[in-house]
């Protein structure tokens, strides 16, 4: 009989789905110190977590019969996936769980500023009766911004849409056509802010989005604007939201989540336009629920050997084609991301061109899902290698695939073209051996990129001197340079610089790039 260990605080009914099945023998200890689930771990078949127990690799290591960890929530950082998968052990979450109670968490945050809900409440318990001093605004007929129209935006689209409210949104990852079956009209990031009665936050947190609504987008927003964040603490810079709303650039704001938690020494709660809660999106009895029964049964059909919805980690296939294809599989994903954080405009389809022996021989479509995760994984944390899929047509965004012989220069290569609203993007990469991956193609211009780590993309004039000024400026900033390949078509004209970095590079230090003469584009990847 396969062991479950439960180490984190589960709901009954998700308990009772495993130990109903009548296949398993259930153990649940709490509060495991580190040590003492280093020496359990060995003797079960199945871990399931919320956010307090880490998976380190260590424990990973240590787990001789662990065929599967189910998380009981959507994020897995306190999962070593990666020591998962070189162990073979799946990694499931449960990213639909909370839907439902984030969505309606939103809009009650949305109804609360419209109406002074929580100071008026607060005036009459203290013993006050000041209608005049709380006059509210309807929603009917203001414009509602949505940042991101993953499956929490689209539910609080849909009940704003009731309101009478117009609706706006901002996600290149969704064809225009695909927004317009949903009442809503797709503009620039710009745009949204200058148009936008409310503005609602469904992206995750990543170096891209970090900080990424600040000074800037409250100098765009109306001074009647107000800005609501129930997705992930760190989106908003707090220090720019305290001056926006402390000034009146902005009408009022309110936060379910903060960059530090808790946050209860925030400057931001003294001020009288602001609304803000614990962390409290997910926190409903339902929701609740409803993970832990969708985690119970995905572990429940992984140790049965059955389909899991939503497997993190790449899904167990043949050994002989995860041998053949298993560094495709990685290039694929990587080309996916690439292209993400780097094309411009509404994404309408995706066409990939294989060519050489082996894919003429082995079935690529493991490569294409692998492909389609990479492109929403910067912008998704629900996507896997079960629903990526289903994600892109969701969105509107058509897959093609075509193959050919080999091409004169590579035995094999995967060209990736994903077609915008303003124009094509092509990315192309090979491998060689098991574990070098390459890019060598970026639209026109050939080179010899590693996609790994913190990557600087830079279009430059093609002069001496351009090299120099780059490093000298990442020097200056205590950035090591790890590796550099240019990509040209002709001597003296435009050139393409990939430049691999130790670590993170700094916005301040990207503008200071992009400011200097003969520096047409900046761009930090993070793969």
């Amino acid at each position: 009989m396969d062991k479950v260990l439960v180490s984190d605080l589960l709901s009954q009914q998700g308990l009772d789905v495993l130990i109903k099945s009548g296949d398993f023998k259930v153990d649940v200890a709490l509060e495991l110190p580190h040590e003492e689930l280093l020496e359990r771990i060995a003797d079960y078949d199945a871990l399931l977590i919320r956010s307090e127990t880490r998976v380190t690799a260590d424990v990973i290591d240590a787990a001789k019969r662990l065929k599967v960890i189910g998380r009981a929530g959507v994020g897995v950082d306190n999962i070593d996936v990666e020591a998962a998968t070189q162990n073979g052990i799946l990694v499931v979450n449960t990213p639909t769980g909370n839907t439902i109670a984030a969505a309606e968490h939103t809009i009650a945050l949305l109804l609360a500023m419209a109406r002074n809900i929580v100071p008026a409440g607060i005036s009459l318990k203290n013993g006050t009766w000041q209608r005049n001093d709380f006059i509210g605004v309807e929603l009917y007929g203001k414009v509602f911004g949505t940042v991101g129209l993953g499956r929490i935006g689209r539910e609080v689209t849909k009940r704003a849409l009731a309101f009478g409210m117009e609706l706006i949104a901002f996600d290149p990852y969704i064809s225009a056509n695909a927004a317009d079956k949903m009442g809503v009209r797709l503009v620039d990031r710009e745009t949204l802010f200058q148009e936008s009665d409310y503005i609602s936050v469904h992206t995750h947190l990543n170096a891209e989005t970090y900080h990424s609504i600040g000074e800037t987008e409250f100098q765009l927003m109306k001074p009647t604007g107000r800005l609501i964040n129930c997705a992930r603490g760190g989106i908003i810079d707090e220090k720019a939201l305290y001056h926006a709303l402390k000034d009146g650039q902005i009408a009022g704001a309110a936060l379910d989540v903060f960059e530090d938690e808790p946050a209860t020494d925030s400057p931001l709660l003294e001020l009288d336009n602001f609304l803000a809660l614990p962390h409290l999106g997910a926190s409903t009895t339902e929701a609740q629920e409803h993970v832990a029964i969708e985690v119970a049964q995905q572990v429940i059909n992984a140790l049965r050997g059955k389909p899991v919805a939503n497997a993190v980690n790449q899904p167990k296939i043949d050994p002989r084609m995860f041998d053949i294809l298993g560094p495709y599989l990685q290039l694929a994903e990587k080309i996916g991301s690439f292209h993400s954080q780097i094309v411009e405009g509404q994404i309408s389809a995706i066409k990939i061109h294989y060519s050489g022996t082996l894919f003429q021989k082995e079935d690529v479509t493991p490569i294409t899902v692998a492909l389609q995760k990479g492109l929403l994984s910067p912008v998704l944390t629900e996507v896997n290698y079960v629903n990526a899929p289903f994600l892109i047509k969701q969105r509107g965004i058509s897959v093609t695939e075509t193959k050919s012989d080999s091409q004169a220069d590579f035995a094999n290569l995967m060209t990736v073209t994903v077609t915008t609203d303003r124009g094509d993007t092509v990315l192309a990469g090979t491998t060689f051996g098991r574990k070098d991956i390459r890019i060598v193609r970026v639209n026109q211009l050939h080179l010899n990129a590693t996609p790994e780590g913190y990557i600087l993309l830079i279009y430059n004039s093609d002069q001496p001197g351009m090299i120099g000024l780059i490093g000298t400026i990442l020097g200056e900033h205590d950035i090591n340079i790890a590796d550099m390949t240019v990509g040209r078509s002709r001597i003296g004209e435009v050139a393409l610089t990939l430049i691999n970095v130790d670590s993170l590079v700094p916005r301040n230090v990207i503008k200071t790039i992009a400011a200097q003469k003969k520096i047409d584009f900046v761009k930090q990847v993070i793969l």
